[in-house]
């Protein structure tokens, strides 16, 4: 899978001691932190498939403190460089970063393994219920054409 223009990752740092860690999410001089809209925390149980879904004013910054996901983006974006490819990324507890999701950009995300996976995240912009930023695309879209399948290698 390839890499889609505007998306970023930021590698997270533990802070390990005898009483636990620490470890910094985002910060207001991160280059992928625009302006702070609002924090969200989210539970998801295994085998479920949340996609697809894209925002025309928003970017979402995510992040899974527990469990495993498989996160799929879809550039739908007219105007970029990566229109129309799909990249893919394994994020969770065992490899903490944040995943900066430009608007325009469709995504979604897979449970792996067998507990739970919980996401946080972030957006430059507060939900509006009269006006919800948010368009949905079937997770089995044609267009996309993503298998969701695990493959055994």
């Amino acid at each position: 899978m390839s890499t889609i223009e505007g998306v970023a990752q930021k590698m997270l740092v533990k802070h390990s001691d005898d009483r636990g860690y620490f470890m910094e999410l985002l910060r207001e001089d991160d280059d992928m932190f625009e302006h702070f809209g609002q924090a969200s925390l989210s539970m998801t149980f295994p085998g479920v498939i949340k996609a697809f879904h894209y925002h025309e004013r928003q970017d979402d910054i995510w992040f899974f403190p527990s469990g495993h996901a498989q996160v799929v983006l879809h550039d739908l974006r007219p105007h970029s460089a990566t229109k129309g490819k799909t990249a893919v990324y394994y994020m969770g507890e065992e490899t903490p970063y944040l995943l900066l999701i430009p608007r325009g950009v469709a995504h979604g995300y897979r449970v792996l393994g067998t507990k739970p996976v919980t996401i946080v995240y972030f957006t430059n912009q507060a939900y509006d219920p009269k006006q919800p930023d948010e368009f949905r695309i079937a997770y089995d879209d044609p267009t996309i054409g993503f298998d969701w399948t695990t493959r055994f290698r």
